[in-house]
């Protein structure tokens, strides 16, 4: 399927969407949401892909790679919104977000140029930050008279603590990828050439694993914050139980008795 403001395409198990507004530097707009929204549910169902990277483009002119500028403030000049059409717009982003970060597949976001605003809280709601070294992220929300959005002020502060997410909400301080990295806000920091083999890698090893124990493990360790040790331990075992009930766990003993790489296929 094409889309107008997205590239989405699959390498064997792997779902790559990337961002496709190069000329304006990923910002995002209405269709954009729509679009990675449609990718997510057509990645969703299709049970070949096991992993997703949400990455940005390059623009042609320049070859300027870019992730995403946040929210296309030429287009908000445009025309006044209503009360009604700002609220929708809030709420349409903040669903994106969402849905990216209940994907039940892994996602790895490779940013691989400036990341402000929206295009932050994205890659904030993905399960792995990569980040090229000369990519940045910043959350600029105060200085342009707005606030953050996409579950930031719940992310942030257990990625990096209360204290360091205060400050860079508060000063829109601009990190690099290896200063995100030494703040625990990015897991990795590559060169740009490095960026997407790396994604690919790591996509690749997960993609390998039995889908229905990665689905548990994602949607768990996403919830385990909020949960005391019993309802945990209560949690890890209805899911053990239920891994145990499919093809999957059969063919995980056998191919390790048999001393070969399993072959899943979630179910």
């Amino acid at each position: 399927m094409t889309y107008e403001t997205v590239i989405y395409e699959r390498q064997d198990e792997v779902g790559i969407l990337r961002l496709n507004r190069p000329d304006r530097m990923n910002a995002v707009i209405e269709q954009l949401y729509l679009d990675i929204q449609a990718v997510l549910t057509e990645a969703e169902k299709d049970d070949q892909v096991r992993t997703l990277i949400l990455t940005g483009s390059v623009r042609a002119k320049g070859n300027k790679q870019a992730f995403c500028a946040g929210a296309d403030l030429k287009e908000h000049k445009k025309g006044e919104r209503t009360a009604w059409q700002k609220r929708e717009y809030i709420l349409l982003a903040h669903e994106t977000t969402r849905l990216l970060y209940v994907f039940p597949k892994p996602v790895i976001v490779a940013v691989n140029g400036p990341a402000r605003g929206a295009g932050t809280e994205m890659a904030l709601n993905g399960d792995f930050l990569l980040m090229a070294d000369t990519a940045s992220i910043a959350f600029p929300e105060t200085g342009l008279g707005t606030f953050v959005g996409g579950g930031v002020t719940s992310h942030l502060g257990k990625l990096i603590g209360r204290q360091k997410a205060k400050e860079l909400v508060f000063t829109g301080r601009v990190l690099d990828g290896q200063a995100a990295v030494e703040m625990g806000l990015a897991l990795k920091s590559v060169p740009i050439e490095e960026l997407m083999p790396a994604a690919l890698e790591m996509a690749a090893i997960m993609a390998k694993k039995a889908p229905i124990s990665m689905r548990f493990a994602k949607t768990i360790l996403n919830q385990a914050e909020s949960l005391d040790l019993q309802t945990a331990l209560m949690i890890e075992a209805e899911a053990i139980l239920s891994c145990m009930t499919t093809e999957d766990w059969r063919e995980g003993i056998v191919a390790f008795a048999e001393k070969r790489t399993p072959k899943y296929h979630g179910r």
